[in-house]
């Protein structure tokens, strides 16, 4: 395990709603557009305290996803002001917690802080954890030609190259296939 349970949840959530943002794949459809698309996404990522699930909570959500997508366009230092500003704006005051059958973990909002503010407080404070761990390099952009989706790598060894949103690694693989191929029979 490279991160803990919490951190590893939150970092899935962050790159889950950046891959939300049009373009992050060959199809360029806004993932996060309507409620059912919220409701969606929040059945994966599950949040504790006040959901209102309202539009306005919707475009606030919406509205972090290209502030975490910066994050995935820096290195380990410039990442650094960027995770401080989130925590910063979140009002952040880290608190150890226990409930719904999770161990003792970190919450650093009040439960009745906007859901959006949550989301991006809990982001950064798992983004915290990637860079006092010295792990950013695993903080990725999919390697396919045709797609732009982020991930984080939770690999024992480092090694992901491709994202999970649009079978890109097996994509590439048919391709790098079918390309030998081509030119044995040339």
């Amino acid at each position: 395990m490279v991160f803990i349970h919490d951190t590893e949840m939150s970092l899935r959530a962050a790159a889950a709603l950046v891959n939300t943002l049009p373009g992050t794949d060959s199809d360029h459809i806004d993932r996060l557009a309507s409620q059912a698309d919220f409701t969606t996404y929040l059945k994966e990522y599950a949040y504790t305290g006040t959901l209102h699930r309202d539009d306005a909570e919707l475009e606030a959500v919406r509205g972090n996803r290209q502030r975490l997508r910066e994050l995935w366009h820096v290195a380990r230092d410039g990442a650094v002001p960027l995770v401080n500003a989130m925590l910063r704006d979140g009002h952040a005051l880290p608190q150890l917690v226990i409930h719904d059958g999770f161990d003792w973990h970190i919450h650093a909002t009040e439960s009745d802080a906007p859901l959006s503010t949550r989301m991006l407080v809990e982001a950064a404070m798992a983004f915290v954890d990637v860079i006092r761990s010295n792990q950013w390099d695993r903080v990725r952009t999919c390697d396919a030609d045709d797609c732009e989706a982020v991930y984080i790598d939770f690999s024992k060894n480092g090694s992901k190259r491709y994202c999970d949103t649009g079978n890109c690694g097996n994509r590439m693989n048919v391709m790098a296939y079918r390309r030998r191929k081509a030119e044995e029979s040339a």
